[in-house]
């Protein structure tokens, strides 16, 4: 199994940004209580406890599903998975730091697109307000909470665009352009993608040394 999970390991990066926006509706990337204990400090950004295990809870479920539904404590162990999603989660705030640095935002049109585009809020061809209110309300979340951490999503792809074209990883890498009838070669996207996540985290790892990062995995052991 293990074998097996490894193997498509490198798919499981692209799995998780594109599903990443539908974390928002299990809090994730919310703003944190003030009392809540953190896990990992970067600069004056706080990592909680609540949110590592939300996070951690959707991890596995991927895990789980590469794995044809199994995946036991001693198979999290070898895969290191706590590791993993701490790692993760440190390097989101440390690429919106970078973000704030490089003046890198998000517009209220941009962020007012997304929501129009999301298909949980659209019936019948078009964005339905009334089902975006509703819809967050299932989830106890109020637009600001919904809309904070969705442009903060948004933020953070447009960072991580910014790191691929820097360093010439772009979708031209791909044997078909956009638009193009050209099916896309899996070896090829596997290689992009590999291309584009060490890209990112090498420039993770360069400011991770300018940066105050503080971690207490005794909270989550």
């Amino acid at each position: 199994m293990l074998k097996s999970m490894r193997k498509h390991a490198r798919y499981f990066y692209v799995l998780f940004f594109i599903v990443i926006l539908t974390f928002i509706f299990w809090g994730v990337g919310t703003l944190d209580k003030p009392t809540s204990v953190s896990v990992a400090e970067v600069g004056d950004q706080k990592i909680t406890v609540e949110e590592f295990w939300r996070t951690y809870e959707r991890f596995r479920s991927m895990y789980r599903d590469l794995s044809g539904g199994q995946l036991d404590e001693e198979a999290e162990k070898k895969l290191k998975l706590k590791e993993t999603v701490l790692n993760t989660l440190i390097e989101e705030r440390v690429l919106l730091a970078a973000a704030k640095q490089w003046d890198v935002t998000v517009t209220d049109k941009e962020l007012q697109e997304a929501i129009m585009r999301d298909q949980r809020f659209i019936r019948d061809g078009a964005f339905r307000k009334d089902v975006y209110f509703r819809t967050l309300e299932l989830n106890r979340l109020t637009p600001d909470m919904f809309e904070y951490s969705l442009r903060q999503e948004l933020t953070l792809q447009k960072i991580r665009r910014l790191i691929w074209s820097a360093v010439g990883v772009g979708p031209q890498d791909l044997a078909a352009a956009p638009g193009s009838d050209k099916p896309v070669d899996q070896k090829d996207a596997a290689r992009l993608m590999e291309e584009r996540n060490a890209a990112v985290k090498s420039y993770v790892e360069s400011l991770k040394n300018s940066m105050q990062i503080k971690v207490n995995t005794n909270v989550i052991s």
